[in-house]
């Protein structure tokens, strides 16, 4: 346990901190609670990363922060041998306060160490750094984001030479290095101008904007739909201020979208996020400015992007004129649909096709994939275990992938990338719904016409939050209670069988472990309930909260409603 008074001393002490580092410490010594907030743990390095509330001290993000996960990671990398110094690490960053300085400081620590940066010349989309690793062959890569957090956040997200994020092993490596090096002595430093001097850094950009928007617009199926009707077909578009406003936009033009309209308060890079509470395409509030000029401008669908653009949220107009979500479930099956359907009537669909998506996301998915004669897999949450899936398919030339998917609205589709990718969502998105348009069909028509098709479901995730210095702890009891004495019955609904995830094992109502789940080693609990209902609860890797996912099948709309709403009021009193 970290003595937070004395870390705060050795802060205080150090002469590594800005006259304005110093000052903001010194304002909260009267503070002890603040303070201890401060540092009572390093921020967690995990398989995402790092992730936290900017500010000064141990437990925030902060240059210093960054420099001392950098030197970590830089370890690591020296490890592999001097042609993965030589291969070098791609850095990127998105539009939050300090992501243009802490990335600098990565890559001054990075070159200080002897290995070679390629550093963007601007912010860019995650997806884009992933490009970039797999196409120069880098050996790792980082990216300053926090993604689609409150404005308050940073994060630090680290990749392989794979161009996925870190696999657990790697990421294990770098919290340990954390340990043994001092967060102000143990660190190289370089001026960032004499890096680049030395040719130690190098700046990238326009080139490789160009190279990763021509595999993007390789993912287009049918152009033609496009075409047909490009006079009369709009969108708008949002970036929420972030790095999608440039290569979204512009990959659907060169897709062949006419109207093309974006919402200009929102073009405006801006890390505070002036005309949202929280930059998340998850969040339909965020979407008030774009929904006032999609009724002006009288458009058939919005596009939204999260601040890095490796999210994307949809809304279409429904029969009343009002634009109603589409939920990331919903937008993933739709997309999977279509690409198969597509790919068939043009006779592009492989053979072997494959999809992936994760344990948490809509069981609907599997209906269209096995109803088609595609093979599908599940994985933990999270693309880098998605990434792995794709990969062993290449490996042992089992599978071709076709699209990956969760359903926090993100999407993975080619093998350019190793991340969700909202720049091809975007365009594959704006492509399919050109479709249906020329057919007198919205996105929510189809949607309903495959609700016919498969089947009837719904999905609903809640959010559990546990903000604060006992979050974690709270989060740790929640689960551990639950595994210790597992509900029977949910809702008056029976459990038939648990899965524990973390331990692996299936575990039966009064018989115990029966059986073992085809992956283990994540800290997710999954009920299977009488009436087919999924119930499944695990704790965010990046936020301090714990997510309950609610999975329903019916035989209409009206039941699946009534199911989510019987378990919604189970997972609000877990908390």
């Amino acid at each position: 346990m970290i003595d937070y008074m004395e870390e705060y001393r050795h802060w205080m002490d150090s002469p590594a901190l800005s006259e304005s580092e110093w000052q903001e410490l010194d304002r909260i010594g009267g503070d002890e609670l603040e303070i201890k907030s401060r540092f009572f743990a390093p921020l967690e390095f995990g398989t995402a990363g790092l992730r936290g509330i900017m500010g000064m001290g141990l437990n925030r993000m902060n240059r210093h922060v960054i420099r001392h996960a950098t030197q970590a990671f830089a370890s690591v990398i020296i490890e592999e041998g001097e042609e993965a110094m030589k291969k070098g690490v791609i850095i990127c960053y998105d539009c939050r306060e300090n992501s243009e300085l802490f990335a600098r400081a990565a890559a001054s620590v990075m070159a200080a160490n002897g290995i070679f940066v390629r550093i963007f010349d601007a912010m860019r989309p995650t997806p884009e750094l992933s490009f970039a690793i797999r196409s120069f062959g880098a050996a790792a890569g980082i990216n300053i984001t926090a993604s689609h957090n409150p404005r308050e956040y940073n994060g630090y997200k680290v990749y392989w030479a794979d161009g996925a994020q870190l696999p657990p092993k790697h990421a294990q490596a770098i919290a340990d290095a954390m340990v043994r090096i001092d967060i102000f002595t143990g660190i190289k430093r370089m001026d960032f101008g004499e890096a680049v001097a030395a040719g130690l850094i190098q700046t990238i950009g326009a080139e490789t904007d160009e190279a990763f928007l021509k595999n993007v617009l390789a993912q287009s199926i049918d152009r033609e739909a496009v075409a047909r009707v490009a006079d009369k077909f709009k969108i708008v578009y949002t970036p929420f201020h972030g790095a999608g406003y440039k290569l979204v936009p512009e990959a659907l033009r060169r897709l062949g979208i006419k109207n093309i309209i974006p919402v200009p308060q929102q073009m405006v890079i801006d890390g505070s996020f002036p005309t949202v509470k929280s930059p998340n395409p998850e969040e339909p509030a965020g979407f008030h400015l774009a929904i006032d000029l999609a009724k002006k401008e009288n458009c058939d669908l919005i596009i939204g992007t999260d601040p890095d653009s490796d999210r994307v949220g949809i809304m279409v107009r429904d029969d009343k004129g009002e634009y109603v979500t589409v939920s990331g479930n919903q937008t993933g099956v739709l997309l999977l649909d279509y690409i198969i359907t597509a790919r068939k009537r043009l006779g592009t669909l492989p053979e072997n096709a494959a999809a992936v998506k994760t344990i948490v996301t809509t069981e609907m998915a599997r209906e269209v994939a096995q109803q088609n004669g595609v093979h599908i897999d599940d994985t933990f949450t999270g693309f880098k275990f998605m990434a792995e899936k794709v990969a062993e398919y290449e490996k042992t030339n089992s599978y071709s992938y076709i699209m990956a998917y969760e359903e926090s609205y993100g999407y993975m589709i080619g093998d350019y990338v190793r991340d969700k990718d909202a720049v091809t969502a975007s365009m594959l998105i704006a492509e399919m719904a050109a479709y249906y348009f020329g057919k007198g069909m919205t996105l929510l028509h189809a949607l309903d016409s495959l609700f016919e098709k498969y089947g009837y479901y719904a999905e609903k995730t809640l959010n559990l939050v546990m903000p604060g210095i006992d979050g974690l702890e709270n989060m740790r009891k929640l689960m551990a209670r639950l595994r210790e004495n597992p509900p029977a019955e949910i809702s008056g609904v029976k459990v038939l069988r648990e899965r524990d995830y973390a331990s692996g094992k299936i575990i039966v109502p009064g018989l115990g472990f029966v059986d073992k789940t085809h992956i283990s080693g994540s800290n997710v609990l999954y009920f299977e309930l009488e009436d087919d209902t999924s119930f499944i609860v695990r704790p965010s890797g990046t936020e301090p909260k714990i997510k309950v996912y609610i999975l329903v099948s019916g035989n209409d709309k009206e039941e699946c409603t009534q199911k989510i709403d019987k378990y919604v009021a189970f997972a609000q009193a877990l908390k």
